[in-house]
């Protein structure tokens, strides 16, 4: 999956607090499986999950696994099981087209209620579902504020501090001595955040690309890189283009 595929093996030096992001000064922790959580509020975002991906694709006679959705699924289980959140934000793109919510297998809608089950559940809308399906249960929104915080699906251009999106899928080709891999990661200034695609089969964009620049005044953000077990920040010159 890009995004994920190691092609060599590398060291990933922490050059911060590798499980931390601080966003317009709020501290979040940032999970390796590509989350963020807010523990003040009992907050869990996630963004891009592009659930039915697999079966989109097969409409065209592009045949995947058709595993993704409860792969995905699967990982947010593990992610609330371990947070225990209070309320769930998905930033958009939750469902790869506006009739995924048609396809998908009995088992996952059963899933998706039990991970809804006593909590507040977010939709924000998406360029690929503008109107999230309503018979899954959750609030459908455009977007969610907290405090300082806005929580949009497309990031806006030019100064937004406080902004958490998603949309770019960004990933990091991190060059050290020892090797060069091509990750998922979080993009932060620390006045905004675009976090990395979180479905088994979504794709990613180099942070490296225009536009990145856009969105941090023509600088590169850093990256924090998702390893194995947590997260690292890792320097700008270890952070190299496609």
């Amino acid at each position: 999956m890009e995004g994920t595929t190691t092609r060599t093996t590398a060291t990933l030096v922490p050059v911060l607090s590798p499980d931390s992001i601080e966003i317009a000064g709020v501290s979040f922790m940032a999970d390796a499986a590509g989350a963020l959580f807010l523990e003040s509020d009992g907050l869990l975002v996630l963004a891009d999950l592009h659930l039915e991906k697999g079966s989109s694709y097969a409409t065209r006679r592009v045949f995947l696994p058709p595993y993704d959705t409860a792969a995905t699924l699967a990982r947010v289980t593990a992610l609330v099981a371990r947070y225990r959140p209070r309320t769930v934000i998905a930033l958009g793109d939750s469902f790869h087209d506006r009739r995924a919510a048609e396809r998908i297998h009995y088992a996952d809608r059963d899933m998706l209620r039990a991970l809804q089950a006593g909590r507040d559940w977010i939709w924000i809308a998406g360029n690929h579902d503008p109107d999230p399906p309503r018979d899954l249960g959750g609030q459908a929104l455009e977007t969610f504020s907290l405090g300082a915080i806005v929580f949009r699906h497309e990031p806006t251009q030019g100064v937004a501090r406080g902004e958490i999106s998603g949309h770019l899928h960004p990933v990091a080709r991190v060059v050290t001595p020892r090797g060069s891999l091509r990750r998922r990661c979080f993009a932060s200034d620390g006045e905004r955040c675009v976090m990395p695609a979180f479905g088994a089969f979504a794709g990613g964009l180099n942070l490296r690309d225009a536009a990145f620049a856009r969105l941090f005044g023509g600088r590169a953000p850093r990256a924090h890189v998702l390893g194995r077990d947590r997260v690292y920040a890792v320097a700008d010159h270890h952070c190299h283009g496609d």
